[in-house]
């Protein structure tokens, strides 16, 4: 079993990153991600904790060295430290080398010292404004002040903190710079992201949509911005930001297609794996991974997805287009 074969897809890339939605329930509405009134998967359809422990152990058995841990927001799912605890084993034994969460901050407070405890080391928090009324507008239920909480918790705890901000065109296109000083004050790396056309939402996404091509000219009015050849492994690209000495990614779907260096595969907490984010096909593994109590059939499932791995999505954000995929990003996953 040690000896089992990397996961390779058709094009060469070696799939060295699994990304795990471990709910799509979030305590969170944001205008970009979700509508106000979402119906959620009912409850008994989610696999247990074992049964994506034993999921995720399969994909590390395979070559996968990093995994992160999503939603929807992924520490409203009770008892998910049980979870986090169980997966560290795997950087104990030196089989993964990262294991990552991202949050929206909400429930930091809580968890930032168990979340520790059980084996992690950095978390991604997604943080879009730091003006309380705007903070609110975006997320529609979130207080700017119990994330800010959570993440002076997070800190605390000894965990390294990446703040994720979407840009947003006419809503917080002005506070990034702020944004990027604050983070280079506190000790913490700034990563911008894309809206991306995933789900229906109340509004039009064109109106959302805020090309980070701009948004780079902009910062560089204010900050020098270094080339740097830091990768953690995922889509971002990176720059040193002289003045603060922090990095600051940009993960551009749209405005620069990262495909060609896609490294990743996304499971829902249903057992659904996605082999790319802004396609519809799909590989069921709850079917095989219940089936039998060894991961023969498992490993096989896996295997034939990983030959239906396409070389790259079709984002497109144009005035009143449907979304570039119906579901949304909290079913996928992160």
């Amino acid at each position: 079993m040690l000896n089992m074969p990397k996961l390779i897809d058709p094009f060469g890339r070696r799939i060295s990153y699994l990304r795990v939605s471990v709910t799509d329930r979030c305590d969170f509405r944001c205008v970009y991600c979700m509508s106000e009134q979402m119906t959620f998967l009912p409850k008994p359809d989610l696999l247990s904790f074992e049964e994506l422990d034993r999921l995720c152990s399969a994909f590390i058995r395979r070559g996968v060295d990093k995994l992160r841990l999503t939603g929807g927001e992924p520490l409203v799912r009770k008892g998910i430290i049980t979870l986090i605890r169980s997966l560290g084993r795997h950087l104990a034994d030196g089989a993964l080398k990262d294991l990552t969460l991202t949050t929206n901050g909400s429930q930091l407070a809580r968890f930032a010292d168990d979340l520790f405890a059980a084996g992690l080391r950095r978390i991604n928090v997604s943080l879009d404004s730091l003006d309380a009324a705007k903070f609110q507008s975006i997320t529609r239920w979130g207080k700017l002040e119990q994330v800010l909480c959570g993440i002076a918790a997070a800190k605390s705890a000894g965990l390294a903190i990446k703040i994720n901000m979407v840009a947003l065109k006419g809503v917080n296109e002005h506070e990034i710079a702020d944004m990027l000083s604050w983070c280079g004050r506190e000790g913490h790396d700034l990563t911008l992201i894309e809206t991306m056309p995933l789900g229906m939402i109340e509004g039009d996404r064109a109106d959302q949509y805020l090309p980070l091509s701009l948004v780079r000219q902009r910062l560089q009015e204010q900050f020098t911005l270094v080339e740097s050849a830091y990768e953690t492994g995922g889509p971002a690209r990176y720059v040193q930001v002289r003045e603060t000495g922090n990095k600051l990614g940009f993960i551009t779907p749209l405005t620069h297609n990262f495909c060609e260096s896609c490294n990743r595969v996304r499971l829902t907490c249903t057992g659904t794996l996605y082999m790319c984010l802004g396609q519809e096909d799909a590989a069921d593994l709850r079917a095989p991974l219940r089936a039998s109590a060894n991961d023969q059939l498992l490993d096989t499932a896996i295997d034939n997805a990983m030959l239906r791995k396409p070389r790259g999505h079709d984002f497109i954000i144009a005035r009143e287009a449907a979304p570039a995929v119906q579901r949304h990003m909290s079913v996928t996953g992160g």
